[in-house]
């Protein structure tokens, strides 16, 4: 009898278990356009269900603050109601006995203060706000907006060729994205309410794995206007928004301060990841437009002055990225051997491959640009790496495919140890790098957890090399006096893109928000190609003729996601080659059946199939 008790009631606590699953997956693909409040009802429910009832503040605090909160989505409750809410909150959090209690109003309190515009919205103004409304997650999370649902959909009708124009729409960079995209479109996939979110960005290489991207024909270019646009830096973002300017039928110039396009995309991203001559059919097509010339090798303040920009065209986009590397502060840093991870793989993109054979090499941080600099170093014949990173490994900002492919390596990561010193000999050499070990502590508002020095012994590391990945910084010295930010370096732009004061000035991409991704820095681009446009006085559209097909009964069967492969690892370090493989036939049939078209089921028909 007390057998079959124990059985039940790990039957019960499996169905739990099953169940917050299920919750804790839908939470998790909330799309976004969903009215915060009632995500936060939600959650505030299914805490409200886990209480115990011993203690006042949880048994009978959350009950009130869900009925408050109910009364606030419903557009019935005043500033008053709001308030008590706030302050009900606030005592349940200073006394309630367990995390159930506590917790669940701390989440109540961080939402007041995130999204205090919508609560205002609904007691103000009875509704939600404009924004609020279903969206397709995967296009709202592309920081480009390309319609994924429908070149999922071409691709899935072998229609690879209509496939890329459609990214093309939004994204003039299909091959780059296919290689290194950190696709944000699979955050909020609604598949995962099934089994996994779909390989997009797989599907994307499969795509232009079948026809290079400057075999397909891009769209024609509008009539000319007799506008003339000058970019200076010719990147992602410079180059994104040179392409969208030269089809609405404008003249595009990039002074591009290098020999070759690409920015970061050539000189920061190493081949075995981006293949450079696969980044060079992307820029190829994007200057068979036709309206855009190039002048290499033109650093604009030494070889041509802002002011001769602005005399001669109508309009100037800055899109200088950021170019250089950080460093840490520590005794030593201007020894022999340190050098910036961003120059050591500006250096590679260049073709100047440093050898490294027999030398031990030690990387300092914890992101994209650590990971390609230590599997670099590697096929540089670097004798050991490590990385040393002050946080743990589940902190690093790193994707975990690049983490992944390090160890495999041989990269050994060396967490939760700060730089401490650089030793040196007596001709000022790298000798060894000196760490002090980390605790991890208290998180922070943005739920990062912060470390503090732990109470054990510094850690020496043999080496002869370090390599400083810390982070990228924007050079924007030679435009300070057009709205730079003195502290971050970055430029202060409007809601339109334009720097505030200047009115045919305008910004976007890192040297806008700071390093980020390369799909932001596209999608920036092609904002500000929009913006520029209207300031013209123009407002074009390019058309296209892609019949995007119609969706088909959705396949709920449950499928394992498709993953990408890499070659072997004892293979792959020894080269730059590219690294990984890419899905067959079959494996891309699968993922493309996958697809749910939220762009007709559950959002409601995109008009001109996209957002």
């Amino acid at each position: 009898m007390y057998q079959k008790k124990i059985i039940q009631k790990n039957e019960m606590n499996d169905k739990t278990t099953k169940f917050v699953d299920k919750f804790m997956k839908r939470v998790k693909a909330t799309p976004p356009g969903v009215c915060p409040i009632a995500v936060q009802l939600s959650f505030l429910q299914s805490s409200r269900s886990q209480t115990c009832g011993k203690c006042v503040p949880c048994r009978d605090g959350l009950e009130q603050v869900e009925n408050m909160m109910l009364r606030i989505l419903e557009g019935k409750a005043d500033m008053e109601t709001f308030n008590s809410m706030v302050e009900l909150a606030k005592m349940i959090q200073d006394t309630a006995d367990c995390a159930i209690g506590y917790e669940a109003a701390n989440i109540v309190l961080q939402s007041v203060e995130l999204f205090h515009d919508e609560y205002m919205s609904h007691i103000h103004e009875h509704r939600c706000q404009d924004e609020v409304g279903q969206k397709v997650p995967c296009i709202s999370y592309c920081p480009a907006h390309v319609d994924i649902p429908g070149y999922i959909a071409l691709i899935g009708e072998h229609r690879y060729a209509d496939a890329i124009n459609l990214i093309r729409h939004d994204n003039p960079f299909p091959t780059a994205c296919a290689f290194i995209c950190e696709h944000p479109c699979e955050e909020k996939c609604r598949r995962d309410l099934i089994d996994s979110p779909v390989n997009i960005r797989g599907l994307k290489k499969f795509a232009v794995d079948q026809i290079a991207a400057n075999e397909v024909k891009v769209p024609e270019c509008n009539v000319a206007t007799g506008k003339k646009v000058a970019i200076v830096g010719g990147g992602p973002s410079g180059l994104t928004t040179a392409y969208f300017l030269s089809l609405m039928g404008h003249k595009v110039v990039v002074f591009e301060e290098r020999d070759h396009l690409g920015g970061m995309l050539r000189y920061g991203i190493p081949n075995y990841r981006l293949p450079k001559d696969r980044l060079d059919e992307d820029i190829a097509a994007i200057l068979s437009t036709g309206n855009i010339e190039v002048r290499y090798n033109v650093t604009v303040g030494t070889d041509v002055t802002m002011e001769e920009l602005l005399e001669e065209y109508h309009a100037v986009y800055i899109a200088i990225g950021a170019q250089t590397g950080k460093t840490v502060n520590v005794e030593g840093v201007n020894a022999n051997g340190v050098y910036s991870a961003v120059d050591m793989l500006g250096d590679i993109g260049r073709g100047n491959i440093p050898d490294y054979t027999g030398k031990r090499v030690v990387v300092v941080g914890g992101g994209n640009v650590a990971m390609d600099c230590a599997r670099s170093a590697i096929r540089c014949n670097a004798k050991e790496v490590t990385i040393v990173y002050r946080r743990r490994q589940v902190d690093m900002t790193a994707l975990p495919s690049e983490i992944q492919g390090a160890i495999e390596e041989g990269v050994e990561l060396l967490t939760l140890n700060a730089p401490g010193k650089i030793l040196t000999d007596e001709n000022g050499n790298v000798r060894a790098f000196l760490t002090t070990p980390q605790q991890i502590s208290v998180y922070d508002r943005q739920g990062k957890p912060s470390t503090t020095p732990a109470n054990k012994p510094q850690l020496e590391i043999p080496c002869e090399v370090v390599l400083m990945a810390i982070g990228q910084d924007i050079v924007s010295a030679p435009f300070e006096k057009y709205n730079v930010n003195p502290r971050r370096k970055t430029f202060e732009t409007e809601a339109t893109t334009r720097l505030k004061d200047y009115e045919k000035v305008f910004a976007g991409g890192d040297c806008v928000f700071g390093p980020a991704t390369v799909i932001k820095a596209i999608g920036a681009g092609k904002i500000a190609a929009l913006n520029i446009d209207e300031y013209l006085g123009y407002h074009h559209k390019y058309l296209d003729d892609i019949q995007i097909p119609e969706p088909k009964e959705n396949d709920r069967t449950h499928y394992g996601r498709v993953h990408l492969t890499d070659r072997s690892a004892r293979e792959r370090k020894h080269n730059f080659e590219p690294v990984e493989n890419g899905m067959s036939f079959d494996e891309a049939m699968q993922e493309c059946g996958k697809c749910l078209r939220c762009d007709h089921f559950g959002c409601g028909v995109v008009e001109g199939g996209r957002e």
